[in-house]
């Protein structure tokens, strides 16, 4: 009763570039899937395929919410205390900054619904902590999410560098999306590598494989908080309507994490929540932009 399954004939190719793809996607499922939603027949749309596709097909069909001008692709990545929203993660290569102020007001309000108990703490990821450091765009988009820090709004910590990423300082990191790929990929890339060399190390020698017996169930713990298949799902914000995005190369309890993302997106019903505070922060915004003018 739970699942309806709906034939599509068409494939799009993970080789194809988005605008080539799109002109022959109205029978693909990654299509059908956005449509159904659009329609009012699905709450949220969930996909492991082409990303580059999956975003214009998504912009297509949904549309931008007003006062929007891109989507971004939010991910959760684990920090000491919990999780932090990522954005963007690559959905756009070069942002403006009405672009990053935007990516911070959408992922305060996704980690607001997520995280009920917890206040929104927004940071600039940049090549230094120092107000000095980092490009022209970085410094202007800085200034104005001072402006806009509040207890109401969310609490604006400043730069941060890659590698307090996960020291649950902050837990809203923005960013453009070329920045945001390469650091997401590299952190999974470590995390595996990390995992492989426990692996090697705890069967080198019998002495070390005895040592594995007894600290099992804590290397179990280490390799679940570590595995990059356990935070998989990012998700396009900014569109009416949400939609998820797997890794292409997930597992099933990967895949299955996505599944979980998305039914936790609904519940939040996140998407009213970002339109509320896009239209606060947009008073917010004209209110500074006057007291400039006075």
């Amino acid at each position: 009763n739970y699942i309806k399954i709906i034939h599509t004939n068409s494939v799009v190719s993970d080789n194809e570039t988005p605008l080539t793809a799109v002109k022959n996607s109205k029978n693909t499922s990654m299509w059908k899937c956005i449509n159904y939603q659009l329609e009012g027949n699905a709450n949220i749309s969930l996909s492991a395929g082409n990303t580059g596709v999956l975003l214009v097909i998504s912009r297509m069909i949904l549309k931008m919410m007003s006062e929007i001008s891109k989507p971004a692709l939010a991910g959760l990545w684990p920090n000491k205390n919990g999780m932090n929203v990522v954005l963007d993660l690559g959905a756009n290569i070069e942002c403006s900054e009405q672009n990053l102020i935007d990516f911070a007001e959408m992922g305060s309000a996704l980690y607001r619904s997520l995280f009920l108990n917890d206040k929104p703490k927004v940071a600039l990821l940049n090549v230094g902590s120092e107000e000095i450091k980092g490009t022209e765009t970085l410094k202007s988009t800085s200034k104005k999410l001072q402006n806009l820090s509040s207890e109401d709004n969310f609490i604006y910590k400043g730069y941060i560098e890659g590698n307090n990423i996960m020291s649950g300082e902050s837990n809203v990191i923005v960013t453009d999306g070329f920045t945001g790929n390469i650091a997401l990929k590299t952190a999974e890339g470590t995390a595996r590598q990390i995992a492989e060399y426990l692996r090697q190390a705890m069967g080198g020698s019998v002495f070390s494989r005895l040592g594995y017996v007894f600290a099992r169930s804590a290397f179990k713990n280490l390799r679940q908080r570590m595995d990059p298949n356990a935070a998989n799902g990012g998700m396009f914000l900014g569109l009416n309507g949400i939609v998820v995005k797997s890794h292409g190369g997930a597992d099933a309890n990967g895949f299955a994490s996505a599944v979980g993302v998305a039914i936790d997106v609904v519940d939040a019903d996140i998407s009213n929540t970002i339109a509320a505070d896009i239209e606060k922060m947009q008073i917010l915004l004209d209110d500074a932009w006057a007291q400039t003018l006075d």
